[in-house]
């Protein structure tokens, strides 16, 4: 595939894509919240995978993209589709369906910038400073103070509506997708954004179908707002928002495209208010400014 720097248009789209991918971004949490209630996690996602893999399967088809020519080519572009999709999705997906909010669960995906740069100086041989370790420190810190204001002693799983395993699945999912968007920074880069999402979504599928199916009864309620939330995440999340990913990866660092997750948070915290009414305190919106305070030390130049 053609280098995108290479045309006037490429030079557009590397201006317009970031941005364009942080608001798209952010909607995908407010659609996890929104279809949770009317949907289990995995199945959901086996729905979407399966309906995004005909989607993108026959446009790469009907406009003669490339193909992979050795299955470890094949095997690359389906560990970055577990990576990615499958177990970031998963992670995100499950928590949001135990009770953890959009706002709280994009916020702890949005330190995806410290791990992908501290891993990076060991994977890729990008340098790490001594203001990037701080920089995650920070990052960390702000995390436990949002946690910190959602404390309920009454409760049983410890915050308000969710648990340290909510917690955990959010982490799970940050960590997978700072693994993945290493690995296609390394093993993808030669990918045809047509074919090989096509191939990352095939293989997701398949996993989150395992999951559904050895964890889950296949339970869907067909309602307008599952029905809307299904076609939003596919169309425009997995087929616009994720060849957008893919197109930044291309372009830039591997720390500089993780550094667009800072900015989905506000997002996805003004959109879940305005849609459900979700809030942060003082503590918390003191958390965040933690928060972006690592992450800005993380990915500043």
């Amino acid at each position: 595939m053609t280098d995108p720097n290479a045309s006037g248009f490429g030079r557009w789209a590397g201006k317009l894509a970031p941005g364009l991918f942080v608001v798209l971004w952010a909607t995908g949490f407010i659609g996890a919240k929104g279809a949770m209630p009317h949907a289990e996690p995995m199945t959901f996602l086996f729905l979407r995978f399966v309906i995004a893999t005909a989607l993108l399967g026959g446009f790469a088809l009907a406009t003669g993209a490339p193909w992979p020519k050795t299955w470890r080519a094949w095997g690359h572009i389906a560990v970055v589709g577990l990576l990615v999709h499958a177990c970031y999705l998963g992670g995100v997906f499950v928590a949001v369906h135990q009770g953890m909010t959009a706002g709280l669960s994009a916020l702890i995906v949005s330190l995806q910038p410290i791990i992908v740069a501290l891993l990076a100086g060991r994977l890729l041989g990008e340098r790490v400073k001594a203001r990037q370790w701080l920089g995650f420190v920070l990052g960390l810190a702000g995390v436990a103070l949002v946690l910190s204001e959602k404390i309920d002693p009454a409760a049983a799983t410890a915050f308000e509506g969710f648990g340290w395993l909510q917690v955990f699945f959010c982490v799970f999912s940050v960590t997978a997708i700072s693994f993945g968007t290493l690995y296609q920074k390394r093993f993808g880069g030669g990918m045809d954004l047509r074919s090989g999402t096509a191939i990352q979504y095939m293989a997701a599928g398949v996993a989150c179908g395992l999951g559904a199916l050895f964890f889950e009864d296949f339970q869907v309620d067909w309602t307008g707002e599952l029905i809307f939330s299904l076609a939003w995440l596919v169309i425009v999340l997995s087929v616009g928002a994720v060849s957008l990913l893919m197109f930044l990866i291309r372009l830039g660092e591997a720390s500089k495209v993780a550094s667009l997750f800072y900015l989905v948070p506000p997002c996805t915290a003004a959109m879940a208010y305005l849609l459900f009414g979700e809030t942060f305190g003082l503590v918390a919106l003191a958390g965040v400014a933690v928060t972006a305070l690592g992450v800005a030390l993380v990915v500043r130049k």
